[in-house]
């Protein structure tokens, strides 16, 4: 998952490793065709392609499709993610490898 917003990256090429080719969106061998008014975007450019955004305060997170991560689904390991804490600290997951992480999520709507 990636963090864009008030703290985040600028920049939809430093938020998601996406950048914008002549044929479209690309990362890595991957090309997507995004209309010019979202191209610059980060949050419009992963709403109009159907991928999870999640909003916390002036925070964006920008999560990837499932189909893209099918084998760590498929696996019994959880995907790395990085999260700040109510004080503002960064905490990831992988900080926590080899050790039991009970992991517990709510959201008001």
């Amino acid at each position: 998952m990636t963090i864009v917003g008030s703290q985040g990256a600028g920049t939809l090429e430093e938020a998601t490793g996406w950048v914008l080719e002549p044929e479209g969106l690309c990362r890595d061998e991957t090309c997507a065709i995004v209309p010019p008014d979202v191209q610059r975007d980060p949050v419009a450019v992963w709403s109009r392609l159907g991928w999870p955004v999640a909003r916390s305060g002036p925070d964006v997170y920008l999560g990837e499709p499932a189909s893209t991560r099918s084998e760590a689904l498929a696996s019994t390991i959880a995907p790395d993610f990085t999260l700040r804490d109510v004080d503002g600290h960064e905490h990831s997951l992988s900080d926590h490898r080899g050790k039991k992480v009970f992991l517990a999520s709510w959201a008001p709507y």
